[in-house]
């Protein structure tokens, strides 16, 4: 074992510490008191962002529930070592506003294409001027809704109301509203940064409502938290016929936190599993920058605690480990005990800190999964997987999905999701529910 997965857990339980996240918070709190400064929230707007233009929306309503002072930041796209399929997510984002948007009572239409430049501009001119005005969020609704229509001539009403930055000045803008984002470590339009953590979008908003509100910083008894509305699946009809495909990765800490809910959605609505597990992005020649990477860690440690998911405790499986891991997941699914390999190796690896590259690892993991190590010590480390995993990722990529875990819900009468993300099984089972309940 090489030093660096020896220290792995460590490092990686010390970064997800609850008492270093508490600590830091307390000692935020009490600056923040002795120098009377408010409650500072900085918000990351970028102009032709679908997934902006939906958390913009909620701060309307966010800036007048608690007692805020909203600093807005024009940004550019992320780059493309963060973006590295830069085509597939323009596509993607819109796609999957426009699906999430009613669920939060917001409102979002893909128009099929990207603003064209000229209204891109036109837009961040707008937006350069309305950021220093407290009446941001709704005069970037307002803009929003005019780029997004497609009628370039929408925008005139904002720009002679509003008015309009010359392009130097929304330049100086871009760029500062890039080296905020740089210097606190993020990447994305659509964020929060309060105190030292990222929020990213409509899905983590509720994240940081709590928080001010054990503050004490919310205007009434109750405010509401921002979470998704939706029909579960009551039973009433069965779901057999409806097929999912699962798109897991075992380097993926957002995967490890998606397999207990994804097979307990699956038990629960009878729905048809295909597993088509893939590699990770990194060994896909993904690059994944330093900021993304340490985002991702403490936004799964964020999400697994909802869950109930344990993490933390981790040994970077990445490179021998994952592939050791794939070549048995053939002989594995044959004993019907695919699901359970996966599983287990991402839970070894994610909250237990167990190096799964060893034997000795390995034969932990397989014994979880109720499999034999002596038997799988003739099957492991063949290549005979790699044609079907390839036939996975392209299937991934023909749905216009390259990020895990990744969905595809497919109904035999031709209805179909394809969605990315464990955030998003609260979706997949509201389109099981729709396609099923009462039916």
């Amino acid at each position: 074992m090489t030093l660096r997965a020896r220290i792995s857990p460590f490092i990686t339980q010390y970064l997800t510490s609850r008492k270093r996240q508490a600590r830091q918070r307390r000692a935020i709190e009490r600056k923040r008191k002795r120098s009377g400064a408010p409650h500072e929230v900085h918000y990351f707007h970028q102009a032709d962002d679908p997934y902006s233009h939906l958390l913009v929306q909620a701060l309307v309503y966010f800036t007048q529930a608690y007692d805020v002072k909203l600093v807005p930041h024009l940004v550019p796209p992320p780059s493309d070592e963060a973006a590295p399929e830069r085509q597939e997510l323009l596509v993607y984002s819109r796609r999957d506003a426009a699906e999430i948007a009613p669920y939060f009572s917001l409102a979002f239409e893909d128009p099929g294409v990207q603003p064209a430049d000229d209204s891109i501009r036109l837009a961040q001119r707008i937006l350069t001027l309305g950021a220093k005005s407290t009446e941001f969020p709704e005069i970037a609704v307002a803009v929003g809704e005019a780029l997004w229509s497609k009628d370039r001539a929408k925008l005139d009403a904002p720009a002679q109301r509003f008015g309009r930055a010359d392009d130097g000045e929304v330049d100086q803008a871009l760029d500062a509203g890039r080296r905020q984002r740089d210097v606190r470590g993020h990447y994305l339009g659509a964020t929060l940064y309060y105190g030292g953590e990222w929020y990213w979008g409509v899905d983590r908003l509720a994240y940081l409502e709590s928080r001010l509100a054990d503050l004490g910083a919310a205007k009434g008894s109750a405010p509401g938290l921002t979470k998704p509305t939706f029909e579960t699946f009551d039973g009433s009809s069965k779901a057999s016929d409806i097929t999912l495909e699962y798109f897991p990765s075992l380097r993926s800490p957002y995967t490890y936190i998606s397999f207990e809910r994804t097979y307990e959605l699956v038990g629960r609505t009878g729905v048809n599993l295909v597993l088509r597990p893939v590699l990770p992005m990194v060994m896909r020649g993904m690059p994944v920058p330093s900021d993304k990477g340490r985002y991702i860690l403490l936004d799964t440690k964020r999400e697994a605690e909802s869950a109930g998911v344990p993490f933390g405790n981790m040994s970077d499986p990445l490179g021998r480990p994952v592939e050791r891991a794939y070549s048995l997941f053939p002989w594995a699914r044959d004993k019907s005990k695919g699901r359970e390999l996966l599983f287990e190796f991402a839970r070894a690896a994610f909250a237990d800190g167990i190096y799964t590259g060893s034997d000795a690892g390995l034969a932990k993991v397989l014994k979880r999964a109720g499999l034999d190590w002596n038997e799988a010590k003739q099957v492991v480390d063949n290549d005979d997987w790699r044609a079907e995993f390839e036939d996975n990722r392209l299937a991934m990529y023909a749905a216009s999905l390259w990020g895990v875990p990744s969905y595809r819900l497919v109904h035999p009468d031709g209805g179909e999701l394809a969605t990315w993300g464990q955030d998003r099984i609260w979706l997949i089972e509201a389109k099981i529910a729709e396609w099923t309940n009462g039916r």
